[in-house]
Protein backbone atom coordinates (compact mmCIF):
# COMPACT_ATOMS: atom_id res chain seq x y z
CA UNK A 1 0.00 0.00 0.00
CA UNK A 2 1.89 2.50 -1.57
CA UNK A 3 1.43 6.49 -1.51
CA UNK A 4 -0.17 6.67 -4.58
CA UNK A 5 -2.49 3.77 -4.04
CA UNK A 6 -3.28 5.61 0.05
CA UNK A 7 -4.12 8.92 -2.30
CA UNK A 8 -6.27 6.92 -5.02
CA UNK A 9 -8.40 5.21 -2.34
CA UNK A 10 -8.97 8.95 0.09
CA UNK A 11 -10.04 10.23 -3.50
CA UNK A 12 -12.62 7.28 -4.20
CA UNK A 13 -13.58 7.88 -0.72
CA UNK A 14 -14.50 11.20 -1.05
CA UNK A 15 -16.10 11.15 -3.86
CA UNK A 16 -17.87 7.67 -3.20
CA UNK A 17 -19.56 9.60 0.07
CA UNK A 18 -20.27 12.18 -2.17
CA UNK A 19 -22.87 11.07 -4.42
CA UNK A 20 -25.79 11.10 -1.77
CA UNK A 21 -25.77 14.53 -0.39
CA UNK A 22 -25.43 15.42 -4.80
CA UNK A 23 -28.42 12.64 -5.20
CA UNK A 24 -30.49 14.18 -2.74
CA UNK A 25 -29.86 17.56 -4.43
CA UNK A 26 -31.00 15.98 -7.56
CA UNK A 27 -33.87 14.29 -6.90
CA UNK A 28 -35.62 17.69 -5.52
CA UNK A 29 -36.24 18.80 -9.38
CA UNK A 30 -36.17 15.52 -11.01
CA UNK A 31 -37.99 12.13 -10.77
CA UNK A 32 -35.12 9.42 -9.49
CA UNK A 33 -35.15 7.08 -12.12
CA UNK A 34 -35.14 8.71 -15.30
CA UNK A 35 -32.55 11.42 -14.02
CA UNK A 36 -30.56 8.23 -13.17
CA UNK A 37 -31.00 6.50 -16.57
CA UNK A 38 -30.24 9.98 -17.99
CA UNK A 39 -27.07 9.94 -16.07
CA UNK A 40 -25.79 6.53 -16.55
CA UNK A 41 -26.71 7.01 -20.84
CA UNK A 42 -24.59 10.16 -20.87
CA UNK A 43 -21.79 8.65 -18.86
CA UNK A 44 -21.70 5.18 -20.11
CA UNK A 45 -21.69 6.83 -24.03
CA UNK A 46 -18.95 8.77 -22.84
CA UNK A 47 -16.82 6.18 -21.70
CA UNK A 48 -17.52 4.06 -24.44
CA UNK A 49 -16.61 6.74 -26.95
CA UNK A 50 -12.90 7.79 -25.48
CA UNK A 51 -12.78 3.83 -24.78
CA UNK A 52 -13.25 3.17 -28.73
CA UNK A 53 -10.66 6.13 -29.44
CA UNK A 54 -7.99 4.42 -27.37
CA UNK A 55 -8.53 1.13 -29.11
CA UNK A 56 -10.37 -1.15 -26.57
CA UNK A 57 -12.56 -3.18 -28.14
CA UNK A 58 -16.80 -4.07 -26.83
CA UNK A 59 -15.99 -7.91 -28.06
CA UNK A 60 -15.84 -9.05 -24.55
CA UNK A 61 -14.62 -12.61 -23.20
CA UNK A 62 -18.01 -14.92 -21.69
CA UNK A 63 -16.65 -14.22 -18.25
CA UNK A 64 -16.15 -10.37 -18.52
CA UNK A 65 -19.78 -10.09 -19.95
CA UNK A 66 -21.58 -11.67 -17.49
CA UNK A 67 -19.47 -9.36 -15.27
CA UNK A 68 -20.60 -6.53 -16.96
CA UNK A 69 -24.25 -7.99 -16.61
CA UNK A 70 -24.20 -8.54 -13.39
CA UNK A 71 -22.68 -4.75 -12.18
CA UNK A 72 -24.54 -3.16 -14.87
CA UNK A 73 -27.85 -4.65 -13.05
CA UNK A 74 -27.60 -5.01 -9.37
CA UNK A 75 -24.79 -2.11 -8.80
CA UNK A 76 -26.10 0.61 -10.99
CA UNK A 77 -29.88 -0.35 -11.53
CA UNK A 78 -30.58 -1.89 -7.89
CA UNK A 79 -28.09 -0.30 -5.88
CA UNK A 80 -28.11 3.24 -7.17
CA UNK A 81 -31.30 3.20 -8.51
CA UNK A 82 -33.05 2.05 -5.12
CA UNK A 83 -30.64 4.57 -3.12
CA UNK A 84 -31.98 7.55 -5.47
CA UNK A 85 -35.59 6.54 -4.99
CA UNK A 86 -34.67 6.17 -0.91
CA UNK A 87 -33.38 9.45 -1.31
CA UNK A 88 -36.51 11.35 -2.40
CA UNK A 89 -37.53 10.42 1.53
CA UNK A 90 -34.58 9.81 3.47
CA UNK A 91 -30.96 12.14 3.99
CA UNK A 92 -28.18 12.05 2.74
CA UNK A 93 -26.25 11.00 5.67
CA UNK A 94 -28.40 8.05 6.62
CA UNK A 95 -28.15 6.65 2.95
CA UNK A 96 -24.25 7.26 2.72
CA UNK A 97 -23.91 5.09 6.33
CA UNK A 98 -26.02 2.55 5.23
CA UNK A 99 -24.67 2.06 2.08
CA UNK A 100 -21.12 2.00 3.96
CA UNK A 101 -22.07 -1.28 5.51
CA UNK A 102 -21.47 -2.94 1.79
CA UNK A 103 -18.07 -4.31 3.27
CA UNK A 104 -19.44 -5.28 6.24
CA UNK A 105 -22.88 -7.33 4.26
CA UNK A 106 -20.33 -8.46 1.79
CA UNK A 107 -18.53 -10.19 4.98
CA UNK A 108 -21.29 -11.68 6.75
CA UNK A 109 -22.10 -13.81 2.81
CA UNK A 110 -18.91 -15.11 3.02
CA UNK A 111 -19.36 -16.50 6.63
CA UNK A 112 -22.76 -17.31 6.23
CA UNK A 113 -21.10 -19.40 3.06
CA UNK A 114 -18.75 -20.65 5.46
CA UNK A 115 -15.65 -18.81 5.08
CA UNK A 116 -13.58 -18.38 7.56
CA UNK A 117 -12.98 -15.43 9.78
CA UNK A 118 -11.09 -14.44 13.13
CA UNK A 119 -12.11 -13.45 16.04
CA UNK A 120 -11.09 -9.25 15.38
CA UNK A 121 -12.99 -9.81 12.38
CA UNK A 122 -16.13 -11.46 13.68
CA UNK A 123 -16.13 -8.81 16.70
CA UNK A 124 -15.43 -5.73 14.05
CA UNK A 125 -18.63 -7.53 11.50
CA UNK A 126 -20.63 -6.94 14.53
CA UNK A 127 -19.78 -3.35 15.86
CA UNK A 128 -19.92 -2.34 12.22
CA UNK A 129 -23.64 -3.39 11.65
CA UNK A 130 -24.43 -2.07 15.75
CA UNK A 131 -22.74 1.02 14.35
CA UNK A 132 -25.13 1.51 11.38
CA UNK A 133 -27.63 -0.03 13.33
CA UNK A 134 -27.28 2.86 16.01
CA UNK A 135 -27.40 5.54 13.64
CA UNK A 136 -30.57 4.11 11.45
CA UNK A 137 -32.48 3.66 15.11
CA UNK A 138 -31.84 6.88 15.29
CA UNK A 139 -32.34 8.60 12.63
CA UNK A 140 -36.16 6.99 12.20
CA UNK A 141 -36.76 8.17 15.90
CA UNK A 142 -36.30 11.79 14.40
CA UNK A 143 -38.47 10.54 12.03
CA UNK A 144 -36.48 9.14 8.87
CA UNK A 145 -38.65 7.34 6.47
CA UNK A 146 -38.98 3.70 7.07
CA UNK A 147 -39.54 2.48 3.72
CA UNK A 148 -36.48 4.61 2.20
CA UNK A 149 -34.15 3.14 4.94
CA UNK A 150 -35.65 -0.34 3.68
CA UNK A 151 -34.85 0.52 0.40
CA UNK A 152 -31.12 1.45 1.39
CA UNK A 153 -30.72 -1.76 3.19
CA UNK A 154 -32.13 -3.76 -0.32
CA UNK A 155 -29.55 -1.52 -2.23
CA UNK A 156 -26.38 -2.05 0.42
CA UNK A 157 -26.96 -6.02 -0.32
CA UNK A 158 -27.15 -5.98 -3.65
CA UNK A 159 -23.78 -4.62 -4.33
CA UNK A 160 -22.55 -6.81 -2.11
CA UNK A 161 -24.19 -9.53 -3.60
CA UNK A 162 -22.75 -8.40 -7.05
CA UNK A 163 -19.15 -8.05 -5.30
CA UNK A 164 -19.72 -11.65 -4.04
CA UNK A 165 -20.35 -13.24 -7.80
CA UNK A 166 -18.06 -11.35 -9.83
CA UNK A 167 -14.21 -11.69 -9.19
CA UNK A 168 -12.68 -9.76 -12.06
CA UNK A 169 -14.13 -6.61 -14.29
CA UNK A 170 -11.77 -5.94 -16.55
CA UNK A 171 -9.55 -8.11 -18.98
CA UNK A 172 -7.00 -7.22 -21.71
CA UNK A 173 -6.96 -3.48 -20.43
CA UNK A 174 -10.22 -2.64 -21.68
CA UNK A 175 -10.68 -0.97 -18.36
CA UNK A 176 -12.79 1.93 -19.61
CA UNK A 177 -14.97 0.07 -22.03
CA UNK A 178 -15.97 -2.20 -19.45
CA UNK A 179 -17.07 0.82 -17.04
CA UNK A 180 -19.08 2.30 -20.10
CA UNK A 181 -20.95 -0.73 -20.79
CA UNK A 182 -21.93 -1.19 -17.27
CA UNK A 183 -23.01 2.23 -17.18
CA UNK A 184 -25.63 1.42 -20.20
CA UNK A 185 -26.55 -1.71 -18.85
CA UNK A 186 -28.08 0.13 -15.70
CA UNK A 187 -29.00 2.87 -17.51
CA UNK A 188 -31.11 0.35 -20.18
CA UNK A 189 -33.06 -1.17 -16.89
CA UNK A 190 -34.00 1.85 -15.39
CA UNK A 191 -34.53 3.80 -18.29
CA UNK A 192 -37.70 1.00 -18.52
CA UNK A 193 -38.51 0.69 -14.92
CA UNK A 194 -39.41 4.21 -15.23
CA UNK A 195 -41.07 4.26 -18.19
CA UNK A 196 -43.37 1.60 -16.07
CA UNK A 197 -43.65 3.06 -13.00
CA UNK A 198 -42.58 6.74 -12.98
CA UNK A 199 -44.11 10.32 -14.52
CA UNK A 200 -41.15 12.03 -15.97
CA UNK A 201 -40.46 15.27 -13.97
CA UNK A 202 -37.21 17.27 -14.89
CA UNK A 203 -37.34 21.23 -13.95
CA UNK A 204 -34.41 22.77 -15.31
CA UNK A 205 -32.86 24.64 -12.76
CA UNK A 206 -28.96 25.66 -11.87
CA UNK A 207 -28.76 23.52 -8.64
CA UNK A 208 -30.03 20.34 -11.33
CA UNK A 209 -27.20 21.01 -13.90
CA UNK A 210 -24.80 21.14 -11.33
CA UNK A 211 -25.10 18.56 -9.77
CA UNK A 212 -26.28 16.13 -11.90
CA UNK A 213 -22.61 17.16 -13.83
CA UNK A 214 -21.20 16.99 -10.77
CA UNK A 215 -22.64 13.11 -10.96
CA UNK A 216 -21.68 11.98 -14.35
CA UNK A 217 -18.18 13.02 -14.18
CA UNK A 218 -17.09 12.43 -10.40
CA UNK A 219 -18.69 9.84 -8.70
CA UNK A 220 -19.93 8.45 -12.13
CA UNK A 221 -16.88 8.43 -14.17
CA UNK A 222 -13.83 9.37 -11.83
CA UNK A 223 -15.00 7.39 -9.05
CA UNK A 224 -15.56 4.18 -10.94
CA UNK A 225 -12.02 4.15 -12.72
CA UNK A 226 -10.17 5.05 -9.83
CA UNK A 227 -11.73 2.33 -7.93
CA UNK A 228 -10.96 -0.26 -10.18
CA UNK A 229 -7.47 1.15 -10.98
CA UNK A 230 -6.89 0.80 -7.05
CA UNK A 231 -8.22 -2.83 -7.15
CA UNK A 232 -5.73 -3.75 -9.89
CA UNK A 233 -2.42 -2.02 -7.81
CA UNK A 234 -3.67 -3.69 -4.54
CA UNK A 235 -6.56 -5.97 -4.75
CA UNK A 236 -10.03 -6.02 -3.90
CA UNK A 237 -9.24 -6.52 -0.25
CA UNK A 238 -7.35 -4.12 0.42
CA UNK A 239 -8.85 -1.49 -1.71
CA UNK A 240 -12.15 -2.51 0.27
CA UNK A 241 -10.22 -1.39 3.22
CA UNK A 242 -11.08 2.33 2.31
CA UNK A 243 -14.76 1.63 2.72
CA UNK A 244 -14.37 2.58 6.67
CA UNK A 245 -13.64 6.18 6.08
CA UNK A 246 -17.23 6.34 4.01
CA UNK A 247 -19.50 6.88 7.13
CA UNK A 248 -17.47 10.19 8.09
CA UNK A 249 -17.11 11.48 4.76
CA UNK A 250 -20.40 11.22 4.01
CA UNK A 251 -21.86 11.84 7.62
CA UNK A 252 -19.76 14.80 6.77
CA UNK A 253 -20.31 15.96 3.09
CA UNK A 254 -24.36 15.65 3.95
CA UNK A 255 -23.62 18.06 6.39
CA UNK A 256 -22.00 20.76 4.86
CA UNK A 257 -24.02 20.40 1.21
CA UNK A 258 -27.74 20.08 2.86
CA UNK A 259 -26.84 21.60 6.41
CA UNK A 260 -28.05 18.21 7.75
CA UNK A 261 -27.80 18.30 11.91
CA UNK A 262 -25.02 16.01 13.00
CA UNK A 263 -25.78 14.21 16.32
CA UNK A 264 -24.35 12.69 18.93
CA UNK A 265 -25.70 9.38 18.29
CA UNK A 266 -24.42 9.92 14.65
CA UNK A 267 -20.90 10.68 16.24
CA UNK A 268 -20.96 7.56 17.88
CA UNK A 269 -22.28 5.07 15.43
CA UNK A 270 -19.89 7.00 12.96
CA UNK A 271 -16.65 5.46 15.07
CA UNK A 272 -18.26 2.14 15.99
CA UNK A 273 -18.99 1.48 12.35
CA UNK A 274 -15.33 3.01 10.85
CA UNK A 275 -13.95 0.46 13.53
CA UNK A 276 -15.90 -2.31 12.58
CA UNK A 277 -15.27 -2.17 8.66
CA UNK A 278 -11.72 -1.71 9.37
CA UNK A 279 -11.12 -4.36 11.73
CA UNK A 280 -13.07 -6.66 9.21
CA UNK A 281 -11.40 -5.73 5.80
CA UNK A 282 -8.00 -6.04 7.90
CA UNK A 283 -9.01 -9.39 8.96
CA UNK A 284 -9.76 -10.53 5.88
CA UNK A 285 -6.74 -9.04 4.26
CA UNK A 286 -4.89 -10.94 7.11
CA UNK A 287 -6.79 -14.46 6.57
CA UNK A 288 -5.05 -17.04 4.33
Amino acid sequence: MDFFALLMGLCFSVMWSSAFATGRIIVLDASPLAVLALRFAISGMIAVVIARLRGQSWHLSPAITRSVLIFGFCQNGLYLGLNFVALQWVEGALASVIASAMPLIVAALGFAQGERLSRRGFVGLMAGFAGVALIMAGRITQGADVTGVVLCVIAATALAFATRQVKAVSAGGNLLMVVGLQMLVGSALLAGVAMMFETPRFDVTPQLMVTLTYQIFIPGLTATLVWFALVGRVGAIRASTFHFLNPFFGVVIAAVLLGERITVTDVIGVVIAMAGILAVQMARQAAP
